[in-house]
């Protein structure tokens, strides 16, 4: 049982203030036909970049403070930040001769605050996020990747956080198999069931809890590769925890989960969407 500080302390509003780091720089190689003009952070999902909806699924549960890690394309990302009021709103532009004005006709629904980090063209994840350590000024953070989205309940992973006491808490999910399955009754097919989703194994899902001592463990390399060498390193010294996710997870590694996400969402069955 929380006690009643521990249960202020995951209240919504207390998630304000805790930043959610997003790795923005990869290349993208596998969604090459996309990535080649664009970075991988801003591959649409409709009209709005996968970049914007993994930020809703924050903000919907109220995170406000968001540090992007760029990279590759970098400017690409700060431009449609910069410009989002025009990207999101009407407007009535009245030009002159030497200046513009826009009278803006509404606003974003979105009250966030975002601080761009150049972390290098090349870095590896690990090098990227020990480059923020002056940015983190909260107790623990969040950490997650800038080409998947889910419908994770992101207070329970907090509380699994703090609970377990670990440096790192990734979310596990049940991942859908690469082949369907063949569904057989007395011997006959029934029917198929495209992608069951896999039960006896959880893989890392990119949604984290991160406590900002992980910075000790981090050394001075661009080379440092978070994935493959800082979390392996924790899961030996048994600081890294786990929150089973039972729900919805897609990540956007190839055209084809672009597909699949662009339909869910035109369909208006996009699980991720947790906002109104």
């Amino acid at each position: 049982m929380l006690d009643m500080k521990a249960k202020k302390a995951l209240s919504s509003r207390a998630f304000s203030d805790i930043p959610v780091v997003i790795f923005c720089g990869g290349r993208g190689s596998r969604l090459k036909e996309e990535t080649e003009v664009i970075p991988k952070p801003l591959v649409p999902i409709s009209e709005r970049p996968i970049l914007w909806h993994i930020m809703k699924i924050y903000y919907a549960q109220g995170f406000r403070r968001f540090i992007l890690l760029l990279g590759y394309k970098g400017e690409k990302i700060k431009d449609y930040f910069c410009n989002y009021m025009l990207y999101t709103s009407d407007f009535t532009l009245s030009p002159h001769a030497h200046s513009a004005k826009a009278v803006y006709h509404q606003r974003p629904a979105e009250d966030w605050h975002i601080t761009f980090v150049e972390t290098g063209l090349n870095t590896q994840t690990g090098g990227r996020l020990r480059q923020i350590e002056s940015y983190i000024k909260t107790p623990f953070f969040m950490l997650t990747y800038g080409d998947g989205v889910g419908n994770v309940d992101l207070k329970k992973l907090i509380s699994t956080h703090r609970a377990k006491k670990r440096l790192v808490t990734m979310t596990g999910v049940f991942p859908p198999s690469r082949f369907g399955e063949v569904l057989i009754e007395k011997g006959e097919v029934i029917g198929f069931n495209e992608k069951p989703a896999r039960t006896d194994v959880l893989v890392n899902s990119g949604f984290y809890a991160v406590d900002r001592k992980i910075f000790q463990s981090l050394r001075d390399d661009d080379s440092l590769n978070f994935e493959k060498e800082v979390l392996p390193s924790l899961a030996e010294r048994g600081q890294l925890g786990v929150y089973p996710h039972d729900g919805y997870w897609q990540c956007m590694d190839t055209i084809r989960d672009m597909e699949v996400l662009q339909s869910e969402w035109e369909g208006g069955t996009a699980p991720w969407k947790v906002w109104a």
